[in-house]
Protein backbone atom coordinates (compact mmCIF):
# COMPACT_ATOMS: atom_id res chain seq x y z
CA UNK A 1 0.00 0.00 0.00
CA UNK A 2 1.65 3.70 -0.93
CA UNK A 3 1.88 6.27 1.78
CA UNK A 4 -1.11 8.30 -0.17
CA UNK A 5 -3.15 5.02 0.25
CA UNK A 6 -2.25 4.84 3.99
CA UNK A 7 -3.33 8.51 4.56
CA UNK A 8 -6.69 8.02 3.14
CA UNK A 9 -7.36 4.75 4.42
CA UNK A 10 -6.83 6.87 8.02
CA UNK A 11 -8.71 9.83 7.18
CA UNK A 12 -11.42 7.70 6.61
CA UNK A 13 -11.97 6.43 10.17
CA UNK A 14 -11.33 10.05 11.24
CA UNK A 15 -14.41 10.92 13.69
CA UNK A 16 -16.48 13.59 12.65
CA UNK A 17 -18.90 14.65 15.60
CA UNK A 18 -20.04 18.09 14.34
CA UNK A 19 -22.74 18.45 11.31
CA UNK A 20 -21.24 21.30 10.04
CA UNK A 21 -17.75 19.52 9.72
CA UNK A 22 -19.30 16.22 7.93
CA UNK A 23 -21.04 18.99 5.73
CA UNK A 24 -17.57 21.13 4.93
CA UNK A 25 -15.97 17.75 3.92
CA UNK A 26 -18.91 16.17 1.52
CA UNK A 27 -18.39 19.46 0.00
CA UNK A 28 -15.45 19.02 -1.49
CA UNK A 29 -15.93 15.57 -1.93
CA UNK A 30 -19.06 16.86 -4.13
CA UNK A 31 -16.79 19.59 -5.62
CA UNK A 32 -13.78 17.51 -6.29
CA UNK A 33 -15.48 13.76 -7.74
CA UNK A 34 -19.56 14.88 -7.79
CA UNK A 35 -21.38 15.91 -10.51
CA UNK A 36 -25.28 17.51 -10.27
CA UNK A 37 -27.25 16.45 -13.49
CA UNK A 38 -30.89 18.60 -14.05
CA UNK A 39 -33.01 16.35 -16.33
CA UNK A 40 -35.96 17.98 -18.83
CA UNK A 41 -38.21 17.95 -15.72
CA UNK A 42 -36.09 20.37 -13.55
CA UNK A 43 -35.49 17.62 -11.06
CA UNK A 44 -31.53 17.03 -9.69
CA UNK A 45 -29.41 13.67 -9.54
CA UNK A 46 -26.30 13.92 -7.57
CA UNK A 47 -23.50 11.23 -9.10
CA UNK A 48 -20.12 10.81 -7.27
CA UNK A 49 -17.35 8.77 -8.95
CA UNK A 50 -13.71 7.46 -7.59
CA UNK A 51 -11.80 4.73 -7.87
CA UNK A 52 -10.95 4.61 -4.54
CA UNK A 53 -12.89 1.86 -2.47
CA UNK A 54 -12.17 4.49 1.20
CA UNK A 55 -13.01 7.23 -0.34
CA UNK A 56 -16.65 5.77 -1.90
CA UNK A 57 -16.90 4.39 1.78
CA UNK A 58 -15.81 7.57 3.73
CA UNK A 59 -18.85 9.64 1.03
CA UNK A 60 -21.01 7.02 1.69
CA UNK A 61 -21.19 7.09 5.65
CA UNK A 62 -20.81 10.65 5.55
CA UNK A 63 -24.13 11.05 3.43
CA UNK A 64 -25.68 8.51 5.52
CA UNK A 65 -24.45 10.11 8.73
CA UNK A 66 -25.35 13.84 8.18
CA UNK A 67 -28.54 13.73 5.83
CA UNK A 68 -32.04 11.64 6.17
CA UNK A 69 -31.20 10.23 1.93
CA UNK A 70 -30.77 7.27 0.73
CA UNK A 71 -27.49 6.94 -1.34
CA UNK A 72 -27.18 3.77 -3.52
CA UNK A 73 -23.71 2.26 -4.61
CA UNK A 74 -23.12 1.09 -8.12
CA UNK A 75 -19.55 -0.36 -8.99
CA UNK A 76 -18.38 -1.26 -12.20
CA UNK A 77 -14.75 -1.66 -14.13
CA UNK A 78 -12.73 1.10 -15.22
CA UNK A 79 -12.67 0.08 -19.16
CA UNK A 80 -9.10 2.24 -19.93
CA UNK A 81 -7.98 0.47 -16.46
CA UNK A 82 -8.65 -2.92 -16.57
CA UNK A 83 -7.62 -3.15 -13.08
CA UNK A 84 -9.53 -0.72 -11.75
CA UNK A 85 -12.99 -0.14 -10.22
CA UNK A 86 -15.27 2.80 -10.57
CA UNK A 87 -16.92 3.50 -7.51
CA UNK A 88 -20.36 5.64 -7.90
CA UNK A 89 -22.85 6.72 -5.27
CA UNK A 90 -25.87 7.83 -6.67
CA UNK A 91 -28.81 9.79 -5.29
CA UNK A 92 -31.20 10.03 -8.01
CA UNK A 93 -34.27 11.46 -5.50
CA UNK A 94 -34.69 14.93 -6.25
CA UNK A 95 -35.71 15.84 -2.93
CA UNK A 96 -32.87 14.65 -1.41
CA UNK A 97 -30.74 15.78 -3.65
CA UNK A 98 -32.16 19.49 -2.94
CA UNK A 99 -31.58 18.80 0.50
CA UNK A 100 -27.88 18.16 -0.16
CA UNK A 101 -27.54 20.98 -2.50
CA UNK A 102 -29.19 23.59 0.06
CA UNK A 103 -26.94 22.15 3.13
CA UNK A 104 -23.35 22.79 0.96
CA UNK A 105 -25.02 26.00 -0.24
CA UNK A 106 -24.60 24.97 -4.33
CA UNK A 107 -28.66 25.82 -4.29
CA UNK A 108 -29.44 29.55 -4.18
CA UNK A 109 -32.48 31.12 -2.37
CA UNK A 110 -34.39 30.70 -5.24
CA UNK A 111 -34.15 27.24 -5.56
CA UNK A 112 -31.43 26.97 -8.72
CA UNK A 113 -28.08 25.54 -9.01
CA UNK A 114 -25.05 28.36 -8.59
CA UNK A 115 -23.10 29.32 -11.59
CA UNK A 116 -19.96 27.91 -9.83
CA UNK A 117 -21.40 24.46 -8.90
CA UNK A 118 -17.24 23.75 -7.87
CA UNK A 119 -16.75 26.41 -5.97
CA UNK A 120 -17.54 26.02 -2.02
CA UNK A 121 -19.75 28.74 -0.84
CA UNK A 122 -17.21 30.92 2.19
CA UNK A 123 -20.78 30.12 4.27
CA UNK A 124 -19.46 26.60 4.24
CA UNK A 125 -15.87 27.29 5.60
CA UNK A 126 -16.85 30.14 8.11
CA UNK A 127 -15.48 27.92 10.80
CA UNK A 128 -11.33 26.59 11.28
CA UNK A 129 -12.54 23.40 11.96
CA UNK A 130 -14.48 22.96 8.88
CA UNK A 131 -11.90 24.49 6.83
CA UNK A 132 -9.55 21.46 8.38
CA UNK A 133 -12.21 19.06 6.80
CA UNK A 134 -12.85 20.88 3.34
CA UNK A 135 -9.10 20.13 3.35
CA UNK A 136 -9.71 16.57 4.25
CA UNK A 137 -12.31 16.06 1.57
CA UNK A 138 -10.43 17.25 -0.95
CA UNK A 139 -7.17 15.27 -0.27
CA UNK A 140 -8.70 12.14 -0.16
CA UNK A 141 -10.76 13.06 -3.32
CA UNK A 142 -8.35 14.18 -5.72
CA UNK A 143 -4.41 14.35 -3.21
CA UNK A 144 -1.29 11.92 -3.23
CA UNK A 145 1.49 12.70 -0.47
CA UNK A 146 4.72 10.91 -1.34
CA UNK A 147 6.48 8.66 0.60
CA UNK A 148 8.65 10.80 2.37
CA UNK A 149 11.65 7.80 2.56
CA UNK A 150 11.53 9.23 -1.54
CA UNK A 151 10.78 12.67 -1.36
CA UNK A 152 9.02 15.08 0.12
CA UNK A 153 5.62 16.31 -2.06
CA UNK A 154 2.12 16.86 -1.64
CA UNK A 155 -0.54 17.72 -4.19
CA UNK A 156 -4.81 17.65 -4.66
CA UNK A 157 -5.49 18.05 -8.21
CA UNK A 158 -8.12 20.48 -8.87
CA UNK A 159 -10.02 20.46 -12.68
CA UNK A 160 -10.23 23.98 -13.00
CA UNK A 161 -8.51 27.42 -11.47
CA UNK A 162 -11.07 28.65 -9.79
CA UNK A 163 -11.21 26.10 -7.47
CA UNK A 164 -7.54 25.33 -7.12
CA UNK A 165 -7.74 28.90 -6.26
CA UNK A 166 -10.03 28.44 -3.64
CA UNK A 167 -8.52 25.55 -2.14
CA UNK A 168 -5.35 27.43 -2.16
CA UNK A 169 -6.20 30.12 -0.24
CA UNK A 170 -8.18 27.65 2.58
CA UNK A 171 -4.66 25.97 2.75
CA UNK A 172 -2.79 28.79 3.19
CA UNK A 173 -5.12 30.34 5.70
CA UNK A 174 -3.52 27.96 7.98
CA UNK A 175 0.16 29.43 6.43
CA UNK A 176 1.07 26.12 4.68
CA UNK A 177 2.80 28.05 1.84
CA UNK A 178 0.68 26.32 -0.84
CA UNK A 179 1.74 27.04 -4.62
CA UNK A 180 -0.64 26.62 -7.83
CA UNK A 181 1.02 24.88 -11.28
CA UNK A 182 -0.73 24.02 -14.39
CA UNK A 183 -0.42 20.80 -15.31
CA UNK A 184 -1.83 20.05 -18.66
CA UNK A 185 -4.99 20.53 -18.70
CA UNK A 186 -5.46 20.40 -14.73
CA UNK A 187 -4.36 22.71 -11.90
CA UNK A 188 -2.44 21.35 -8.88
CA UNK A 189 -1.92 22.86 -5.37
CA UNK A 190 0.96 21.58 -4.19
CA UNK A 191 3.32 21.66 -0.75
CA UNK A 192 7.22 21.14 -1.37
CA UNK A 193 8.43 21.61 2.64
CA UNK A 194 8.52 18.84 4.71
CA UNK A 195 7.60 20.91 7.33
CA UNK A 196 4.62 22.06 6.05
CA UNK A 197 3.53 18.51 4.74
CA UNK A 198 3.65 17.43 8.31
CA UNK A 199 1.27 20.75 9.25
CA UNK A 200 -1.10 19.51 6.80
CA UNK A 201 -0.92 15.87 7.83
CA UNK A 202 -1.79 17.31 11.16
CA UNK A 203 -4.39 19.66 9.86
CA UNK A 204 -6.31 16.88 8.33
CA UNK A 205 -5.69 14.86 11.20
CA UNK A 206 -3.81 12.20 9.88
CA UNK A 207 -1.46 11.66 12.95
CA UNK A 208 -0.43 7.83 12.54
CA UNK A 209 0.76 8.94 9.13
CA UNK A 210 2.20 12.40 10.50
CA UNK A 211 4.40 10.28 13.04
CA UNK A 212 5.54 7.92 10.65
CA UNK A 213 6.36 11.01 8.19
CA UNK A 214 8.15 13.06 10.96
CA UNK A 215 10.13 10.14 12.07
CA UNK A 216 11.28 9.67 8.66
CA UNK A 217 12.23 13.29 7.91
CA UNK A 218 14.21 13.72 11.23
CA UNK A 219 16.24 10.82 10.33
CA UNK A 220 17.22 11.49 7.10
CA UNK A 221 17.51 15.66 8.42
CA UNK A 222 20.09 13.93 11.01
CA UNK A 223 21.67 11.84 7.83
CA UNK A 224 22.16 14.82 6.27
CA UNK A 225 24.12 16.86 8.75
CA UNK A 226 26.49 14.01 9.50
CA UNK A 227 27.11 13.84 6.43
CA UNK A 228 27.46 17.43 5.71
CA UNK A 229 30.03 17.08 8.55
CA UNK A 230 31.91 14.21 7.54
CA UNK A 231 32.48 15.97 3.97
CA UNK A 232 33.38 19.31 5.91
CA UNK A 233 35.85 17.10 8.04
CA UNK A 234 37.28 15.37 4.81
CA UNK A 235 38.01 18.52 2.68
CA UNK A 236 39.57 20.46 5.71
CA UNK A 237 42.01 16.64 5.97
CA UNK A 238 42.36 16.86 2.34
CA UNK A 239 43.39 20.63 2.37
CA UNK A 240 45.91 20.21 5.47
CA UNK A 241 47.42 17.02 3.80
CA UNK A 242 48.00 19.33 0.69
CA UNK A 243 49.60 22.26 2.28
CA UNK A 244 51.49 19.89 4.62
CA UNK A 245 53.33 18.41 1.42
CA UNK A 246 53.17 21.63 -0.53
CA UNK A 247 55.51 22.95 2.49
CA UNK A 248 57.85 19.88 2.86
CA UNK A 249 58.78 20.49 -0.98
CA UNK A 250 59.93 23.91 -0.37
CA UNK A 251 61.31 22.94 2.45
CA UNK A 252 63.16 19.95 0.95
CA UNK A 253 63.94 22.63 -2.17
CA UNK A 254 65.52 24.96 0.29
CA UNK A 255 67.62 22.31 1.87
CA UNK A 256 69.00 20.79 -1.58
CA UNK A 257 70.18 24.16 -2.27
CA UNK A 258 72.04 25.24 0.59
CA UNK A 259 69.62 27.40 1.56
CA UNK A 260 68.34 26.23 4.43
CA UNK A 261 70.70 27.66 6.89
CA UNK A 262 70.16 31.31 5.90
CA UNK A 263 66.89 30.65 7.26
CA UNK A 264 66.05 32.72 10.26
CA UNK A 265 65.84 30.54 13.48
CA UNK A 266 62.81 31.01 13.94
CA UNK A 267 61.96 29.44 10.23
CA UNK A 268 64.49 26.97 10.80
CA UNK A 269 62.61 25.79 13.48
CA UNK A 270 59.11 25.48 12.32
CA UNK A 271 61.02 23.64 9.44
CA UNK A 272 62.39 20.85 11.26
CA UNK A 273 59.11 20.31 13.25
CA UNK A 274 57.29 20.33 10.06
CA UNK A 275 59.50 17.69 8.35
CA UNK A 276 59.81 15.48 11.54
CA UNK A 277 55.67 15.98 12.13
CA UNK A 278 53.92 15.92 8.32
CA UNK A 279 50.52 14.89 9.43
CA UNK A 280 50.77 17.55 12.48
CA UNK A 281 48.01 20.55 12.29
CA UNK A 282 49.18 23.94 12.46
CA UNK A 283 48.25 24.29 15.96
CA UNK A 284 50.08 20.90 17.11
CA UNK A 285 53.21 22.76 15.50
CA UNK A 286 52.62 25.78 17.17
CA UNK A 287 52.23 23.87 20.79
CA UNK A 288 55.76 22.38 20.44
CA UNK A 289 57.86 25.34 20.33
CA UNK A 290 58.96 26.96 23.28
CA UNK A 291 57.65 29.66 23.93
CA UNK A 292 54.42 27.99 21.59
CA UNK A 293 52.64 30.26 18.83
CA UNK A 294 49.16 30.21 17.73
CA UNK A 295 47.87 28.78 14.55
CA UNK A 296 48.73 32.03 12.72
CA UNK A 297 51.75 32.63 13.13
CA UNK A 298 53.06 29.27 12.29
CA UNK A 299 50.82 29.62 9.01
CA UNK A 300 52.77 33.03 8.41
CA UNK A 301 55.91 31.15 9.14
CA UNK A 302 55.32 28.72 7.05
CA UNK A 303 53.83 31.51 4.20
CA UNK A 304 57.61 32.96 4.65
CA UNK A 305 59.41 29.68 3.91
CA UNK A 306 57.45 29.03 1.09
CA UNK A 307 57.53 32.50 -0.25
CA UNK A 308 61.86 32.38 -0.10
CA UNK A 309 61.55 29.07 -1.94
CA UNK A 310 59.40 30.36 -4.52
CA UNK A 311 61.53 33.30 -5.49
CA UNK A 312 64.64 31.13 -5.23
CA UNK A 313 63.13 29.01 -7.85
CA UNK A 314 61.81 32.68 -10.07
CA UNK A 315 65.73 33.72 -9.44
CA UNK A 316 66.90 30.62 -11.10
CA UNK A 317 64.80 30.63 -13.90
CA UNK A 318 66.22 33.63 -15.31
Amino acid sequence: MSFSSEVKEELSKTAVSARHCRIAELAALISFCGKVTVDEDNSYSLDIHTENAVVAKRCFSLLKETFPVHPSLKISKNVSLKKNRIYEIIIDNHDDCVVILQAIKLINSYGNLEDQVNIINHIVLQNTCCKRAFIRGAFMSSGSVSDPDKNYHFEIVCQDFEKAKQLMGVMNSFELDSKLIRRKKYYVVYIKEGSKIVDVLNIMEAHVALMRFENVRILKDMRNRVNRRVNCETANIQKTVVASVRQQEDIQFLIDQKAFMKLPKNLQEIANLRMDYPDASLKMLGDMLNPPVGKSGVNHRLRKISNIAQDLRDSMQR
